[in-house]
C-alpha cells in the first residue's frame, strides 16, 4: 500500500461505456458495478498471493482540485454542447446546474439536446434559438437558448429555494414576462 493516493500499482480495471445523455449519477452507478465485478475477478488471484502489478503512469492523468458550488453556474453564452454537459455533470444527486432569473436561483435538474428532426419541430426551435441566451418558454416547453443558437430542452427545473421544488412552464412564462433580458441571462 502507498501512502500517496493513487500511486500504487494497478491490481485490474474495467472500462465503462460514458454515452452521450449518462449524468454524473448514471456514471456513478456504472462504475459502482463495474468495481464490484473488478474485485470480485481480481479477488482469488490476490488471495492466492498472485498480485497483478500493472504500472500506474501517473504523469499521463491529472487531479481535480474540488467542485465549489459557483462551479455549477450556466453560463448561457456558452455553446449548446459545453452547457448540457455541465448540467449532466453536476445533475442530482449532485446539487445541480444553476441560473440565476432577477432574483430567483433556478435548478436545471434533467434536460436534453434536441433530436427532433421533423419540420414542425425544427421550424419551432429554429424561430427560438433566435431568441438572447437563457431560459424561455416556448410552445409550452422550456428551452434554454445557449450563446452559439443551440438549444437546451429543460425537461425538469426547479426552484431553488428553501425547499426546491418543480417549476412548470406557465410559472415560469409568468415569472419571465416580468424581467428584463438582462436579467435573464
Amino acid at each position: 500500500m502507498e501512502a500517496k493516493p493513487d500511486a500504487g500499482y494497478i491490481v485490474d480495471q474495467t472500462s465503462v461505456p460514458i454515452l452521450p445523455d449518462d449524468t454524473a449519477g448514471e456514471v456513478f452507478e456504472k462504475v459502482t458495478v463495474a468495481a464490484e465485478q473488478t474485485l470480485w475477478r481480481a479477488l482469488p488471484a490476490m488471495m492466492a498471493g498472485n498480485i497483478p502489478q500493472l504500472p500506474n503512469r501517473l504523469a499521463e492523468g491529472s487531479y481535480f482540485s474540488g467542485r465549489k458550488p459557483e462551479d455549477g453556474r450556466i453560463d448561457w453564452q456558452q455553446p449548446a454542447a459545453q452547457v448540457y454537459n455541465l448540467i449532466r455533470a453536476v445533475a442530482p444527486p449532485y446539487p445541480g446546474a444553476f441560473t440565476d432569473a432577477g432574483s430567483r436561483r433556478f435548478v436545471v435538474a434533467q434536460a436534453r439536446l434536441p433530436y427532433d428532426g421533423s419540420a414542425a419541430g425544427a421550424a419551432s426551435l429554429q424561430s427560438t434559438s433566435a431568441a438572447h441566451p437563457g431560459l424561455h418558454v416556448i410552445d409550452g416547453q422550456i428551452v434554454g437558448v445557449c450563446g452559439d443558437g443551440g438549444l437546451i430542452l429543460v425537461r425538469e427545473l426547479l426552484d431553488d429555494g428553501a425547499q426546491p421544488a418543480p417549476v412548470s412552464p406557465a410559472a415560469l412564462s409568468t415569472f419571465l414576462t416580468a424581467l428584463s433580458k438582462e436579467e435573464n441571462r
